[in-house]
């Protein structure tokens, strides 16, 4: 195993952990959680961003100045500012995402959140996935955070997993089930 996989398997969750604590402490969770997921939304939409962060070559000073001016922008709470700050410092900024996610995920393990995943083949409205998301909580009894997507190539039909139960009503794979049939025979 790499040092690079050891660090995100094992340390990642250590460093999630203490912003969780921190902000706890604070009592900013919500606040920190909710900037964290634009910072993590700011990452996925800018390549340039996501280049800055991968890059090794680049500065603590470079690093932190980009910060300064996101933080500034957006007027990030200060404690996920100085966290930020501190990981460039510890040359760990690489694996920010990795840290971030883990840390949203904490918090909503903490408030007691099911994960699930719809995906469906057509664009749903915000009421069709508050319906689902309400019959999924009535079901697992359980607060469910419900990530939607939007996928054409399922031709019909939806796919839903929450943890390791997957409902899968999608055309596409009633297609690959039947070419399956027809290769067996």
């Amino acid at each position: 195993m790499s040092k690079n996989n050891s660090f995100s398997v094992t340390t990642a969750s250590r460093y999630s952990l203490a912003l969780y604590e921190l902000s706890n402490e604070e009592n900013s969770l919500e606040e920190v959680e909710s900037h964290s997921n634009l910072f993590l939304k700011l990452i996925q939409e800018s390549e340039d961003l996501n280049s800055l962060i991968k890059d090794p070559t680049n500065s603590v000073e470079d690093l932190n100045n980009v910060l300064s001016k996101i933080a500034e922008t957006y007027n990030l709470n200060k404690l996920l500012t100085k966290f930020l700050s501190f990981l460039i410092s510890k040359r760990r900024f690489f694996f920010v995402q990795l840290i971030l996610q883990d840390f949203v995920n904490t918090c909503s393990k903490k408030r007691g959140e099911v994960k699930a995943e719809l995906i469906s083949s057509k664009e749903l409205s915000n009421d069709q996935i508050d319906k689902i998301k309400n019959d999924l909580s009535q079901n697992f009894n359980s607060k469910i955070k419900l990530d939607y997507k939007f996928d054409k190539s399922l031709i019909g039909g939806l796919i839903i997993q929450v943890g390791s139960i997957m409902v899968d009503t999608s055309i596409k794979n009633k297609l690959q089930q039947i070419e399956n049939k027809m290769i067996e025979a």
